[in-house]
């Protein structure tokens, strides 16, 4: 673990950075949420249609279900009812333009605590606070130091989709990063609406995980700003906490979950120490896996190797790294009505590590034996959709 750093905005530790992968070049630029491609569905005219309108509806009872297997009035109802909690949690700040966990931070539903509590190791208060968080259900948890090129340069104001302060105080030089595992069984059968469930249950249970444990901090004394989507960019912030490597899917392969996982972040000043990247060789199986990009249906996914930049105004300006074409992602999502995660349905990763077989395939793919790995991926047949209706049947 490394210390933790006094303030909020201090500089980038380059060795920090080289470890997690993260290169940047002058022209870097922080990323403005308003460029996000689920917030210029709303006021681009370049994205928005009457599909991706219809693709927000289809997440209300009024949705309009498919003939098609997963896409079903049963696989909508299951979807949408397991955004719910995360739904209510968003939608109470509509009226003051503040879509909390997505395009606001989550209001304090409790005060900071007169009273602090002392810390006098904060490596012990480190490991009680993940203590605390596998109790409220996260499966990961990593802390990392506040890096403020990460954080939004602004927020969107949803009511008319203008940019807004966005309101994160300063002192805040810790971020506590928490990982909660999709449903596995559910995954397998993207694209459809019946996986999309596997999204909205771990939003729900993401908006109460890190609402209580940002409760159980202010508790304590200290501040502490409850985060999903919003506020700022978590992958850079998963990766420097040591919960896993950036692949080529856009994603983070983690070694307990590989990439079947949603993230959401407290900020705080708390005095925490700070894990460090864990590089063991995702990267290396990248370079020369292109499954997710071939298995892509719109081509969004990068087949080369890191660039900077992107091909559109949703990508973050002056960072190295593979980049999805927003756009075109998103277009097909809209032509769904549903999420689709065939990128993270068929990464090689993508397996129940719990299995002595599954453990095995990962220490040979992050061997230089990781040509096998692939190989025998291949022939696995584990990549394979799964029938909705097989699912349903139990």
């Amino acid at each position: 673990m490394h210390p933790p750093p006094q303030g909020h905005n201090q500089p980038p530790d380059p060795a920090l950075d080289a470890a997690a992968g993260i290169v940047t070049t002058p022209a870097f630029a922080r990323f403005r949420q308003r460029d996000d491609i689920f917030s210029r569905a709303f006021w681009d005219p370049s994205v928005r249609s009457a599909q991706s309108d219809a693709f927000f509806a289809s997440y209300r009872i009024d949705a309009n279900p498919r003939k098609g297997e997963g896409f079903q009035q049963r696989d909508f109802a299951l979807r949408n009812a397991a955004w719910l909690i995360s739904d209510v949690v968003s939608n109470r700040s509509a009226a003051q333009g503040r879509r909390e966990g997505f395009q606001a931070p989550i209001a304090e539903d409790t005060p900071v605590a007169p009273l602090q509590v002392r810390v006098e190791d904060p490596a012990r208060m480190a490991e009680e606070i993940k203590r605390v968080a596998r109790f409220f259900g996260a499966d990961l948890c990593g802390i990392t130091a506040m890096d403020t090129r990460w954080i939004y340069e602004t927020r969107v104001d949803t009511r008319d989709f203008t940019e807004a302060e966005l309101g994160l105080p300063e002192g805040l030089g810790h971020v506590i990063v928490l990982g909660h595992q999709m449903d596995m069984p559910l995954v397998q059968t993207y694209p459809s609406a019946l996986a999309g469930a596997a999204t909205g249950r771990e939003y729900s249970h993401e908006a109460a995980i890190v609402m209580q444990l940002a409760a159980f901090i202010r508790n304590l004394g200290y501040r502490a700003v409850a985060s999903m989507n919003d506020t700022g960019l978590v992958i850079p912030f998963a990766v420097k906490a040591g919960l896993g490597e950036y692949a080529r899917n856009q994603m983070v392969i983690t070694p307990e979950f590989g990439p079947r996982l949603r993230f959401s972040k407290i900020f705080t000043d708390l005095p925490l120490t700070h894990d460090t990247p864990r590089p063991v060789g995702v990267r290396k199986v990248c370079d020369i896996c292109t499954r997710c990009a071939d298995a892509c249906p719109v081509k969004a996914l990068p087949f080369g190797t890191p660039a900077e930049g992107g091909p559109n105004r949703s990508a973050i300006k002056g960072v190295v790294k593979w980049t999805s074409d927003a756009e075109a992602c998103f277009g097909y999502w809209a032509k769904l009505a549903s999420d689709c995660a065939i990128c993270l349905r068929v990464c090689p990763f993508n397996r129940d590590f719990r299995t002595w077989r599954n453990r095995f395939w990962l220490k040979l793919a992050l061997s230089p034996l990781r040509r096998l790995a692939l190989w025998l991926d291949d022939r696995s047949g584990r990549a394979k959709r799964a029938k909705p209706r097989d699912w349903w049947a139990g």
